[in-house]
């Protein structure tokens, strides 16, 4: 006879607690980071997330040119949340912040002393009339989900060719550089295959330019310029025609597509809106230098979730969690806040063919040349075309499970440093 043995642990009402929203990049290293600071005897942790798979969000651009597989890129959540941290897996239902009270789905409420925000971003292919329609996962696909990106993969094993279009349908995104990552992958990809000359490429972008940074902007333009790759700027798409394979924006152009690579809207949470704690596109409203909720002095957000000006990128994340740690820190002893985040960002951007850029920047700095993350040694080299940089993107996925999730120390300070770059060439 098997007897189930049933645990309960009870915690002293002495103790406060702490609520991470989101096992994601950003609540998976918080959760880390928090439970080697503080006293276990004092503080209670807890994670709440309705999934139980952790995915590797970069690796789903390498999916559809057959680079990674469905396995590269996804692992259990529970293998990266320190001993000691209670995790919940279950929807959220509602945020009280006046009660500071968290509302789950099967009923349960949680209470907290501090809530840290970071339930990230999501595509919403439905805010844009006639994407999911007929033609979704048959001739119109999107790479920013796991199962967009295995449909594109299978699509592209027997695709003959044709228009292949890229719209990016609104800004922010995640990893604004990915879209301009894929079709340089494609111009590669296609190349090696031998059928470039039958597929015709085109990037077509709500913004005036290739990247939301004028000076990376023009250094991205030339590099699709030099590939043959099309791009189409100031495009805010309306709707697609089904039935004619066309995008069209509101002014009336239309641009037909055998293939459309999407990159919908993106917007937060739901239960961000719900609570009254987002803006218009459902992300929370937050003080970009502090990381505090813009409304209650008890709440952090980190990484997509937020409404911050900056990159909604995973190296985003990992240098504002320094920042949100030493500031939760100080909120706890009852100091004045020490920290301020500087809008730090930076990305490999993949260029195809074993090459790759770098850029590094902030609020107030545009991405400029020179070595990273060590002056005049790097080994990456910033706005630059290198094989070194293509190699630093494909480390970049261990460094992510082995250190970066485990909230373990990098070689890169959170702010940015202006050593080892050449102003002077722009």
């Amino acid at each position: 006879m098997l007897v189930k043995i049933v645990t309960t642990i009870i915690y002293p009402d002495k103790m406060k607690k702490i609520l991470i929203l989101g096992a994601g990049t950003g609540g998976t290293i918080m959760s880390n980071k928090l439970r080697k600071e503080l006293d276990r005897n004092e503080w209670e942790i807890t994670i709440v997330d309705q999934y139980k798979t952790h995915y590797y969000q970069p690796g789903f651009l390498f999916i559809p040119f057959g680079m990674y597989t469905k396995k590269d890129v996804i692992k259990p959540k529970n293998d990266f949340i320190p001993v000691g941290v209670n995790v919940i897996f279950q929807k959220i239902e509602n945020i009280l912040p006046e009660k500071n009270q968290v509302h789950l789905s099967d009923g349960v409420v949680l209470s907290y002393d501090y809530l840290i925000i970071a339930t990230g971003t999501r595509i919403v292919p439905e805010e844009t009339e006639g994407l999911k329609a007929d033609l979704w996962y048959k001739n119109i696909f999107d790479f920013y989900t796991i199962e967009g990106a295995l449909a594109l993969g299978n699509f592209f094993k027997t695709w003959k060719g044709g228009e292949l279009v890229l719209n990016i349908a609104d800004m922010p995104i995640k990893c604004p550089v990915a879209p301009l990552e894929f079709v340089m992958f494609a111009d590669a990809f296609f190349i090696e295959r031998g059928m470039r000359d039958k597929v015709n490429i085109t990037y077509v972008t709500p913004l005036s330019g290739a990247f939301t940074k004028p000076r990376t902007s023009k250094v991205m333009g030339e590099l699709l310029q030099e590939k043959n790759i099309n791009i189409v700027t100031d495009f805010y798409i309306s709707e697609v025609n089904n039935e004619e394979k066309k995008i069209i924006d509101y002014n009336g152009i239309e641009i037909p597509f055998d293939c459309l690579i999407t990159v919908p809207v993106h917007m937060g949470d739901e239960v961000i809106s719900k609570s009254g704690l987002g803006d218009d596109m459902g992300f929370a409203k937050t003080d970009k230098f502090t990381l505090q909720s813009a409304q209650y002095s008890n709440i952090f957000v980190l990484g997509d979730a937020s409404n911050i000006p900056t990159s909604k990128a995973g190296s985003v994340v990992h240098f504002a969690a320094e920042v949100v740690l030493e500031n939760m820190l100080c909120a706890i002893e009852g100091r004045p806040y020490t920290a301020a985040f500087d809008g730090h960002s930076n990305c490999y951007i993949e260029t195809g063919h074993g090459k790759g850029a770098l850029i590094d920047f902030n609020y107030d700095t545009e991405p400029l040349p020179g070595s990273f993350p060590f002056p005049g040694v790097g080994p990456f080299s910033l706005l630059k075309e290198t094989r070194m940089n293509h190699y630093g993107k494909l480390i970049f996925r261990w460094i992510y499970w082995h250190i970066l999730l485990k909230g373990k120390e990098m070689p890169i300070d959170s702010k940015m440093t202006l050593a080892g770059k050449k102003i002077a060439e722009f």
